[in-house]
């Protein structure tokens, strides 16, 4: 008789659970509802049950279907709030602080996912004055799904523009929804999906790649589990390599401070070991340096800045671990407690590993220690030795599959499940993982544009998107760069309607592919949107963009659309980067001058040039074109034959 009392309370139990009204994750306490649109509000339940909503003074009822899923439609709204809704079924849910407002879904690779956290130095005032209860941020959690799209977002919550947080925002949106907040006082949504280091094609729809033969194929072979958990057992059958650093193997590992440092050789900091006498070095070095700390400085925290590390990096200080950071990208920007330094001597040890490529400490950063008291300068010789080196690595087929890379992986589990929340708009923010396929992107950021808006069912939706900064070392000659070819793909892609680009070829820096200078990125997309999207028609949201190209006797004519209230030159010379070539498509520097709307180009080794080039490079030098309004002219190439 227990055993039967016991299966029917747990049966009951179970049927109680099942009847749970349940709702998506974004629909949620603190959310933002987009405005002047028909609201649809949906969940699930037990088959049959009945739903009923109460918000803004209406209250409407449903019944779930055999499916157990049930959705109600909400007439459109105005803005405002904060607004209370209440749902009931055989459960009651209510959610609070609700605004009604703009919704803008934010998406791409890591500038976008960069947070105000991770540059909360730079930012430090903006953070401090961050007090927007009507700007709200959502980040959707990075998450990969081969088979299917998903119904539901893995978490996720809506967060408050506070200062601390604003730290959880990303900062091209945050800068980009005050703008737009402060200009038209109406509440601003943030919906963040992004994933840094992904392609293009992962957030793409099975049907929005329909016409990429080969991104079809690979989407059905990654439906087969087998395929799948195939490659997984052959990557965890692969040994991890033993651990043979010599830096942590031997009796006294070379952090401890009573490790006699013999055969360590001299090298600088900032710089790459490549560069320093140190060749094709794959594998761990270990940086040590001696500082004598004054006792002022023994009594604060202290900040440890030490720029940027390829590729990994564990810092200690007088044998103590402080941090560490796993990957290339963050800045490094560490603590050393109260009490860890000493008066007098001090030792701080760097284990840096590196997988491929140069190796060591990027240069233009800072490498410094700083407490209220006083300042010691890092940059400088330092002593150095090899714990371990990596053979080279040679394919071996193993490798698991990465899920977040693959077609329409992504889109799968971060946008599908958000389709049927209406939004204003898209903000993109990608490119930098697509660069060696800048002629398929040139397809596929249309293909992107015209599947997200078929599957929000807002046809004519703003797309914003970010073009590719200046990255990597700057080259003084003409030359080839897959960066600009990828950028002139994204400025064709300005023939798509309703779309609207940020040229950013100003904003980059050459030794770091997340460069500190966001804001300017999110105003700047602002100002795209008071002009697209709020139909400010005053509003001049672009720099210069190539228009057309003639002939004049020995000169290139090219004019120019956006020029605003007129081109200038942002430092008064004439203008730079325009590369120019004959027949034989050898491009040299031209000779410039401005007339109105219009660039003149000529040199005398080219009587009869045929071809332009503006800043056609990773990381073009001095670009210096732009309209009265402050804003950069857009990299571009053309050529006379195609103007006929």
């Amino acid at each position: 008789m227990s055993r039967i009392l016991l299966i029917s309370i747990l049966t009951f139990v179970g049927l109680v659970a099942g009847a749970q009204v349940r709702l998506p994750k974004l629909i949620s306490d603190g959310m933002v509802l987009q405005r002047d649109t028909e609201l649809r509000i949906w969940g699930w339940a037990s088959n049959g049950e009945k739903v009923a909503i109460k918000f803004n003074g209406r209250n409407l009822k449903t019944t779930t279907g055999n499916d157990g899923k049930w959705s109600i439609r909400f007439p459109s709204m105005k803005a405002g709030g904060p607004y209370a809704m209440e749902i009931v079924a055989k459960n009651r849910l209510l959610l609070n602080n609700i605004m009604i407002g703009d919704v803008w879904f934010c998406s791409g690779q890591s500038n976008m996912v960069h947070t105000l956290e991770l540059h909360k130095e730079r930012y430090a005032s903006d953070i401090a004055a961050a007090d927007y209860p009507d700007i709200r941020h959502f980040t959707v959690p990075a998450t990969g799904v081969l088979q299917e799209p998903q119904e539901d977002i893995t978490g996720g919550k809506w967060l408050i523009a506070n200062p601390r947080d604003v730290l959880q925002f990303s900062v091209v949106g945050y800068f980009f929804a005050k703008d737009i907040y402060e200009k038209y006082k109406v509440p601003i949504g943030l919906i963040n999906a992004s994933v840094g280091g992904t392609p293009i094609e992962a957030w793409i729809s099975e049907n929005g790649l329909k016409d990429f033969a080969s991104y079809a194929r690979t989407i059905q072979r990654n439906r087969d589990t087998a395929y799948v958990n195939e490659l997984s057992r052959r990557a965890a059958s692969v040994k991890p390599r033993p651990e043979q650093d010599k830096g942590i193997t031997g009796l006294i590992p070379w952090f401890d401070p009573t490790y006699m440092p013999i055969g360590w050789r001299s090298i600088n900091i900032p710089g790459y070991w490549e560069d320093q006498g140190i060749r094709d070095l794959d594998g761990i070095v270990w940086y040590r340096k001696e500082i004598d700390i004054p006792a002022s400085m023994t009594e604060d925290t202290v900040k440890v800045y030490l720029g940027r590390i390829v590729d990994a990096d564990v810092v200690y200080i007088n044998g103590v671990r402080i941090a560490n950071t796993t990957y290339q990208y963050p800045q490094r920007r560490y603590i050393a407690p109260a009490g860890l330094l000493k008066p007098g001597k001090n030792i701080i040890t760097v284990r840096v590993t590196n997988y491929s490529g140069k190796g060591g400490f990027v240069p233009d950063k800072p490498y410094r220690l700083s407490s209220k008291s006083k300042v010691i300068d890092l940059k400088g010789e330092w002593q150095y030795k090899v714990g371990d080196v990596f053979p080279p690595c040679t394919p071996s087929g193993r490798a698991a599959l990465s899920i977040q890379n693959q077609p329409a992986a992504l889109y799968n589990g971060m946008t599908s499940p958000l389709i049927n929340f209406p939004i204003k708009g898209f903000l993109w923010y990608q490119g930098e993982s697509n660069t060696s396929r800048a002629e398929e992107y040139a397809r596929l950021l249309p293909a992107l544009i015209s599947d997200w808006r078929w599957q929000w069912k807002i046809p004519a939706a703003p797309f914003l998107y970010v073009q590719l900064p200046n990255f990597m070392e700057a080259n003084y000659l003409p030359s080839e760069s897959q960066w600009a070819e990828l950028r002139e793909s994204q400025l064709k892609t300005l023939s798509v309607p309703n779309t609207g680009m940020v040229v950013a070829i100003d904003l980059g820096e050459w030794n770091d592919i997340h460069p500190g200078n966001k804001k300017d990125i999110g105003l700047r997309l602002a100002l795209a949107a008071r002009r697209i999207a709020y139909g400010d028609s005053h509003i001049v949201y672009s720099g210069p963009i190539f228009r057309t190209i003639a002939l004049q006797g020995n000169k290139l004519v090219v004019e120019f659309d956006h020029v605003g209230s007129g081109l200038v030159t942002n430092d008064g010379e004439d203008p730079r980067q325009f590369a120019i070539a004959g027949s034989d498509g050898k491009f040299t520097w031209a000779k410039t001058r401005i007339e109105g709307s219009k660039v003149i180009l000529w040199t005398e080794e080219i009587p009869e040039p045929k071809f332009v080039r503006y800043a056609w490079a990773d990381n073009p030098d001095g670009v210096n074109l732009y309209n009265k309004e402050g804003l950069p002219a857009s990299p571009f190439r053309a050529n006379i034959e195609s103007q006929k």
